[in-house]
């Protein structure tokens, strides 16, 4: 039996890089999968698709999960579908950078809206069956940058660092109740996000990692699935740096 058989994922932002390597160890690790995504309809229908032929559920929900109606909606569509949602991945995220000095109101909300609204929508809408059925695992995936902060990044790095934190507090609150709540902090990680960096800036990345090179996403969701697992049943409130060692 795998570990994660019989239980049911939902992956926000699955469409693409870390989303859509989390969304592919989850259902290699038994779980039916969910995956919300906002832009890449796409993306997303081949993967679900891909998924499917590996003998596990998997549909895909447009949200815009920024927007607590749209959440709800969401959570509900997958309810009826699936059945009550076991595993919890908040992974949605954009960033919008400008040194703050140039950052206008509008960036700084849209920022926050996704990578911190958006994690409180869905949680919030997810947490009661959990805490109802005394199980349940959720993993958020922060960055390296809301521990370390990143110039021209103040708006993603508040959001981060706000999600580090609502990890722990979270974690306390519902430890008694048989739910589990962590985090990942990625470093560099080859996606679309940092395709858009010029070259010299990721080799200057690549000089402050001790290993010298980018992150798989693959990485990450070994990472996410190993959190998400029996095996980590004892583990909860705890950042899970997967960044080469950047930042120890």
């Amino acid at each position: 039996m795998k570990p994660l058989e019989g239980k049911t994922c939902l992956v926000t932002g699955g469409a693409r890089g870390i989303g859509r390597a989390t969304v592919i160890a989850m259902a290699e690790a038994g779980a039916n999968v969910a995956i919300n995504y906002h832009n890449s309809n796409g993306a997303a229908l081949e993967l679900c698709e891909n998924v499917q032929k590996m003998g596990v559920k998997c549909k895909v929900y447009a949200a815009d999960v920024s927007k607590e109606d749209e959440a709800h909606d969401m959570v509900q569509e997958i309810v009826a579908d699936f059945g009550p949602i076991h595993l919890l991945v908040n992974n949605a995220g954009i960033n919008r950078d400008r040194t703050f000095m140039k950052m206008t109101r509008m960036l700084w909300d849209e920022v926050l809206g996704v990578n911190l609204n958006g994690p409180f929508n869905v949680t919030h809408e997810v947490l009661p069956s959990m805490v109802e059925a005394g199980w349940g695992r959720i993993i958020n995936v922060a960055s390296v940058v809301g521990q370390t902060g990143n110039f021209g990044q103040a708006n993603y790095a508040v959001t981060k660092g706000g999600l580090i934190s609502f990890t722990m507090t979270l974690a306390r609150e519902v430890a008694r109740k048989g739910i589990t709540v962590n985090a990942v902090a990625p470093g560099y990680i080859e996606t679309d996000m940092t395709r858009d960096v010029p070259a010299p800036v990721i080799e200057q990345v690549k000089q402050m990692t001790p290993q010298g090179r980018l992150g798989r996403p693959e990485e990450v969701a070994a990472a996410i699935v190993f959190l998400a697992s029996p095996k980590a049943s004892y583990i909860t409130g705890q950042v899970l740096a997967v960044n080469g060692g950047m930042y120890m």
